[in-house]
């Protein structure tokens, strides 16, 4: 297998706190309103060759579009087309623009049903849309693994460059599923908080705060940004990928798989424990899931483990775009030598184990090793280990 190492030469977010990486890092060091994490004032039209391009896309799709706009400007990229990959990971797809042809199939007949319906809600939308705007002719993929969803693509895409099937990835998610039957479902599985409010790790903490977003990086083999001359922005050192085989919303008892999960990621990256010096938690405010995450930290990291936050304290939890725009904070806090507080969490639950959650303020720090954890429904796994820019 060829030794080939993966970095990252640009980034690019559109989240409800900021759109741009600027905007987005600005937002994540205050505190946020209560309520639901609406991307205000978002205008696609920019990102499109022409408005009804733009109206006959799904509000993630355009998302997707703006957020590989920003990253590929960051990077400069020049490559070989033929060498270049995507993949935007999506948690449920064009899921607005499906509730609204239901309705119209419903109130006006079937044939008013919209001819765009099908290439409009599909979930390789984004993906496929990224490609064709920019001409990038390698693999083509899209990622549906429920929260993990973007993590595993960022996974997905590091090995892909190690095996030397492409020379650069296009990787990230895109969510916009805040629709009536969406929020109804979520609410009605108790899963959503009632106060509105994301408390990761809190002792009051009561479900998550839904949000859209988009995140995307661009990956690229080491020799080759290096003999461009790109500004190389961290590096991605290994991933891993399990499944809980439990139940279909819960996490395993004792964060069983998600302990294994990053195991695996810290053996791809070679690496220790004791190299660890930030983890980027899930952390989605929800009673099982942050008590199951805060068990498996323990049982890997031990009592001394590394500065952890959950940024969804601001952000809310955009699904399947939740991966990637954390792997964008991860590199925005090596950039700003500063880790970013868990919004919201005052009190953190006496229950769990003891995790050095950084709370308050944001913490001054030395970039090294970070690992960034996805875990979603079905039980999917994901945990990725970020590093600042290579000097060796």
């Amino acid at each position: 297998m060829p030794d080939r190492r993966v970095v990252v030469t640009g980034a690019g977010v559109v989240a409800p706190c900021g759109i741009g990486r600027s905007a987005y890092w600005d937002g994540l060091l205050r505190t946020p309103a209560e309520g639901l994490r609406r991307i205000e004032d978002f205008d696609p039209e920019p990102y499109f060759e022409n408005p009804k391009e733009a109206r006959r896309s799904d509000r993630f799709t355009q998302f997707a579009l703006a957020a590989a706009a920003e990253a590929l400007e960051h990077s400069g990229l020049q490559a070989d087309p033929a060498r270049v990959g995507v993949n935007i990971a999506t948690g449920v797809g064009g899921l607005g623009t499906l509730e609204e042809q239901i309705l119209v199939n419903y109130e006006k007949g079937s044939r008013r049903v919209s001819p765009f319906l099908v290439p409009m809600m599909m979930g390789n939308a984004a993906s496929a849309a990224v490609s064709m705007r920019h001409g990038f002719q390698g693999p083509c993929e899209t990622t549906v693994t429920a929260c993990a969803a973007s993590t595993h693509s960022i996974g997905s895409a590091m090995r892909y460059i190690r095996w030397d099937l492409v020379d650069v990835m296009v990787v990230g998610g895109a969510e916009a599923a805040m629709t009536p039957t969406a929020l109804a479902g979520f609410g009605n599985m108790t899963a959503l908080s009632n106060s509105g409010v994301s408390r990761p790790f809190d002792a009051g903490r009561d479900g998550f705060v839904m949000a859209e977003a988009a995140g995307v990086l661009v990956l690229e083999e080491l020799g080759h940004a290096r003999r461009r001359g790109a500004n190389i922005i961290g590096e991605i050192l290994g991933a891993g990928n399990n499944a809980d085989a439990h139940h279909i919303t819960a996490p395993s008892p004792g964060g069983v798989g998600a302990i294994r999960c990053m195991q695996l990621a810290l053996a791809d990256a070679g690496l220790t424990t004791a190299d660890i010096t930030h983890i980027n938690a899930h952390g989605t405010s929800t009673p099982l899931n942050d008590a199951a995450e805060a068990d498996a930290i323990g049982v890997v990291f031990g009592a001394d483990g590394p500065a952890v936050t959950s940024t969804k304290g601001v952000t809310g939890h955009a699904l399947g775009a939740a991966g990637a725009i954390e792997a964008i904070a991860v590199l925005l806090a090596m950039e700003h030598r500063t880790i970013p507080p868990t919004a919201c969490t005052s009190t953190v639950d006496p229950e769990l184990f003891p995790i050095d959650l950084v709370l308050g303020s944001p913490r001054p720090w030395e970039p090294g090793y970070a690992l960034s954890n996805s875990f979603g429904f079905g039980g999917h796994n994901g945990s990725l280990v970020i590093g600042p820019p290579p000097v060796d």
